[in-house]
Parts: structure tokens; sequence; C-alpha cells
């Protein structure tokens, strides 16, 4: 059996603080379990103004006040407090940040009348940076960055483009990708993507581009989440980007939309998790 790792989980939902969207219980049970088997886990999301310090007994680090980091050719920073998930030992950092996470209604990537927030993608890269920027201060190198959804996917191309190899803190750390739907939100400006510094593989082409395409370039693995009824590992594999990183890619296959098999998804995150740490 390969030793347990050290697993950096990014995510922007985890129940009870954030429940949106599907990946919501998986961002919650999932890393309890890997704990379970012996990992090192830490999980992170952003702290939204709706999450009560008080109500889930958010901690200051202090090691954590005003990171700093560059974003968009500026300087900023970003503070985080620490709690655990409830019942559980898992740690969880809540990302602080004024202006984009704070003014966030409980519906998070959507506006009151449906329509979805113009700047979800400066938002979630900002929240890569500043994840990816908290290890020097968490005096913690992980093994591998789980990336949960479209909202972490820039995670594997900032981390390699930028950090990689800068510092003891940024060696020898791999990604996964872990994809659990592909609609509207995965849907992005390829002018906007350059504006936030992300390298784009020559092989893109168009002004609209889809965020997992840029990241298959990038991640080291990709954890493909398919639900009853919703392959969508059919329709990535069809395209290009994909094509080009299909060694990359494991696909799930959730049996039962009403009794979700976590422990099933767990050891399928394992696997890739020690695959992809396996290799130089």
């Amino acid at each position: 059996m390969p030793k347990p790792k050290k697993i950096y989980f990014s995510t922007t939902e985890i129940v009870p603080f954030a429940n949106v969207s599907n990946f919501a219980s998986f961002s919650t049970v999932v890393p309890a379990m890997l704990q379970e088997l012996g990992h090192d886990i830490r999980t992170i999301l952003p702290k939204y103004g709706f999450i009560s310090e008080r109500k889930y007994i958010l901690r200051e680090v202090i090691r954590l006040r005003e990171i700093p980091f560059e974003f968009c050719g500026e300087a900023e920073s970003a503070s985080a407090k620490s709690a655990f998930i409830p019942k559980t030992r898992v740690q969880v950092y809540f990302l602080e940040n004024e202006k984009w996470f704070q003014p966030l209604t409980n519906l998070l990537y959507k506006s009151k009348n449906g329509r979805i927030l113009m700047d979800n993608v400066e938002r979630y890269a900002y929240f890569s940076k500043a994840v990816i920027s908290t290890l020097p201060h968490l005096f913690w190198v992980p093994d591998i960055f789980v990336c949960n959804g479209w909202q972490s996917a820039l995670i594997p191309n900032y981390y390699k483009n930028e950090y990689e190899g800068i510092s003891d803190f940024y060696k020898k750390i791999k990604t996964v990708l872990v994809v659990h739907d592909q609609d509207e939100y995965s849907q992005v400006d390829r002018a906007e993507l350059v504006k936030l510094g992300i390298e784009i593989d020559p092989k893109i082409k168009g002004s609209k581009l889809n965020i997992y395409d840029v990241a298959s370039y990038s991640a080291d693995a990709i954890l493909v989440m398919n639900r009853p009824g919703e392959k969508i590992s059919t329709n990535l594999l069809k395209r290009s980007a994909f094509k080009d990183n299909k060694d990359k890619i494991t696909v799930f296959d959730q049996k039962d939309s009403d009794d979700i098999d976590f422990e099933a998804m767990t050891e399928s995150l394992e696997k890739v998790i020690f695959d992809v740490t396996s290799k130089k």
C-alpha cells in the first residue's frame, strides 16, 4: 500500500457552509473519507458573507493574515480563518476577501434574476491564485492539489506557469482536476483568460473557450464524475483537448442518483492521487 499523501482540496462549496451544486456533498464527505484512510488532507473555500463565524467557530490564524500575491499585475492579499467540517476532524481554511466573496448571496454564481455573475471567472481566478499562495504561510507542502469543479480549474495552469519550482514550497506538487458538470459556467472568453494571465495551449482555437479544455493541458490528472443519465465524459472525450490529454483521464460512473456511493468515489479519487503522485 502506498504511503498516505498530503492533499490540498480546493472547493467552493462544503456542507453546511455553502451548498448550491451537486459537488457540495462530494466536497464534504470525500475529504473525511480520505482522512479516515490516513491521508493528511486540508480543504479550502471562500469565506462568503453569509457564513456565520460564530456558529461554525471560525478561528483567526495569525500566519494566514494578509497573504500577498500578484493578480492581474497588481499586488493583492487575502486572509484566512480556520474551522472544521462539522462532525469530522477535517480542517477547513476560509479565504477572506471583502470585494470578491463577502457580498455574494447563497446563490453564489448567479444573481437573483438567474443571470450568471459576469465576474465569476475573475473571482475564481483570484481564488485560485490565493489558494496556491497560502502554502508558504501554512509551512506545509502538499503532494497534490485536488481542484474541484470549474471554480478551481485554473489552479493547474497558474501553478505550472507561475509557481512550480520557485521555492521549496512549490516543488513536486501534482494537480488533479475533478469535473462534475459541463454547463454554462465552464464557457469563458479567451480575452478574459489572457487578461488574467492564463497561458492557453496554441491548439485551442476560438474566442469562446471551455475552461476544462484550457485546464486539461496543465492538470496532471483529470477525474470525470458521471451521474446516472448524465455521462458528461462522452461529450468531453469528443473534444480535441480531451483527446490530446486522454491518458490523464479517469471516468467514474455513479450508479444510483438517490444512494450516492461516496466510498467508491473516494476510492477512485485515491487511486488517481496515488497514480499521479508516483510519476516522476
